[in-house]
Formats: C-alpha cells, structure tokens, sequence
C-alpha cells in the first residue's frame, strides 16, 4: 500500500486522536471513517443551500426593528 507522508498542526492531530475508535485504529483508518460534506463549492451550490434557510417572518422582523428603536444611544458614553 502506498502512503503519503502530511504535516498536520497539533490541533487536527489531538482531533484524529480522540476520534479513534480503539488504540490500535490507526489515523488511515479515522480519515476513511470520517463523513465529508458532497455539496457543490460553487454559486449555485451556495445559492441552492441558502434556499433551504428558513427566512424570518413579518413578525420577527418587526420585533427585531422595534428592538433596535429601543437601543437609544446613552447620554454619557462611559455609563
């Protein structure tokens, strides 16, 4: 079997550490296991993940306008 040989920063490998499932699994073995994203990285991807976002309604926009109303600017910027 052929291998590469990477640099990986102490975080990544603390991760891959934990993420085994016994001491004899090795790092190979923790990459093939883990579950990557398929999205497209493209605009359209973008676009089409954005669509599934649920949008806030009339009434949260409201409350979110009237609190934003309500956040005066002090008279003494220290207080």
């Amino acid at each position: 079997m052929a291998t590469k040989t990477i640099s990986i920063d102490l975080f990544a490998y603390d991760r891959l550490k934990a993420a085994r499932l016994n001491p004899k699994d090795s790092f190979s073995q923790v990459i093939r296991r883990a579950q990557w994203p398929q999205g497209l990285k493209t605009c359209g991807g973008l676009l089409e993940t954005l669509g599934e976002i649920a949008v806030a309604d009339e009434s949260v926009i409201e409350h979110l306008e009237s609190a934003q109303q309500q956040d005066l600017i002090p008279d003494d910027s220290w207080s």
